[in-house]
């Protein structure tokens, strides 16, 4: 199995506008949850965990704007990219969009092309690996590409499952996630598998990122989860 697509929130309260970028999302490769009002948004934003949010800005019940200063002002959301929508043109208006936390502002109309481009350049910053990238975590080396994994220039064998858990970790140093969160990314929102796989995974990867010596990167934070680093 390959590292899990990543998921877009595409949040757009237009329906033909929203259903012509959840196609050309879903055919670039991401899996897609969307909403066409805010307050729907910052919730799915919450149960879905998303790579990526392309907000519109103007619309019903909470404004685009509203939504983004939300997800930035929460530790748990902050780091994640926001696109911001709008057919307000002025620079006026896209600094205080920028201001306001998105990391990315397009004005409608807009190329449908150079959106999904936008989306992938954004997506880099988060899920590497997901879009084929080298990852370096000091001495630990990830090739998405060759599906490698190299640590002190020692080249180690890591199983399907342990390549992906340690693809999404590396994704985040530092971070620490759930195990909840680690099912959702590793094995996906589909398929039910119980917490206590995790740490039997976790235990896996730890023994292959040893095997040739060297300090265990993978930290244990109890009551919440795993990191590396």
């Amino acid at each position: 199995m390959s590292v899990p697509h990543p998921v877009v929130l595409l949040v757009e309260d237009e329906p033909a506008q929203r259903e012509v970028l959840a196609y050309n999302l879903e055919a670039e490769g991401f899996d897609v949850v969307s909403a066409d009002n805010g307050e729907d948004a910052l919730l799915l934003f919450d149960e879905e965990g998303p790579d990526v949010v392309v907000l519109d800005w103007m619309m019903p019940q909470l404004s685009g704007i509203e939504v983004c200063r939300r997800l930035k002002s929460r530790p748990e959301s902050r780091g994640v990219p926001i696109i911001m929508l709008s057919a307000r043109s002025e620079e006026v208006d896209r600094v205080r969009g920028l201001e306001t936390g998105a990391d990315d502002y397009v004005i409608k109309p807009y190329s449908v092309r150079e959106l999904m481009a936008r989306v992938r350049t954004q997506l880099r910053r988060t899920r590497a690996a997901a879009v084929g990238e080298r990852l370096e975590v000091g001495d630990i080396t990830l090739d998405a590409a060759t599906h490698k994994v190299f640590r002190a220039g020692e080249e180690l064998k890591l199983g399907p499952t342990e390549f992906r858990l340690l693809a999404t970790l590396m994704e985040k140093p530092g971070r620490v996630l759930s195990r909840a969160q680690l099912l959702d990314l590793v094995w996906g929102r589909d398929v039910y598998v119980d917490t206590r796989t995790v740490d039997v995974h976790v235990g896996r990867l730890r023994k292959a990122l040893c095997v040739h010596g060297g300090d265990d990167p993978v930290r244990t934070v109890r009551g919440a989860g795993y990191a590396l680093g």
